[in-house]
């Protein structure tokens, strides 16, 4: 019993260390994307960010399942360490590959900030630079209509 939970978890921490792989390959398809902020495929943008949410939910599960199956099988595991020692080993090893990757992870969120932020900066700038101009050309149009009604000033009156 308690060997096929150690087994089941080992297959979790396997699992989430693809689901993570996962998550690196769409962090560099993001940092691709965001790369040159004049030319950003909106829709691409947001097609990664649903496909990293629904990861996310993913790891969420993962974490849950293992931490439930975990804290069943913790105290027989902590009480006969010897007999599961190579599991525990390998398990081990896994978490670290976790750890790895979680940093990995984070250093490369962090930057995609960075580069989402610098074209949303400029989005808001092309933005507010055309609001600029349509009101120049609004306060034109109605200068020009206003002054549509006035006659010429200085035209001659003669008979």
């Amino acid at each position: 019993m308690v060997s096929a939970s150690l087994d089941m978890l080992e297959e979790s921490l396997i699992k989430k260390i693809g689901v993570m792989d996962k998550i690196q390959e769409e962090n560099e398809k993001q940092k691709e994307l965001l790369k040159n902020p004049d030319d950003v495929d909106e829709e691409a943008f947001n097609k990664i960010l649903d496909v990293k949410g629904e990861l996310i939910d993913q790891l969420l599960k993962l974490d849950d399942g293992f931490q439930t199956l975990f804290d069943k099988v913790k105290k027989e595991v902590g009480d006969n360490k010897e007999l599961y020692k190579d599991q525990i080993r390998r398990m081990q090893g896994l978490i670290q590959d976790i750890t790895a990757k979680s940093a990995s992870i984070e250093a490369a969120e962090h930057r995609n900030k960075k580069l989402a932020e610098d074209y949303f900066s400029q989005a808001r700038q092309k933005m507010n630079l055309g609001k600029q101009k349509s009101a120049a050309a609004f306060n034109y149009y109605k200068t020009m209509n206003n002054f549509q009604n006035i006659p010429p000033q200085f035209l001659d009156n003669k008979n």
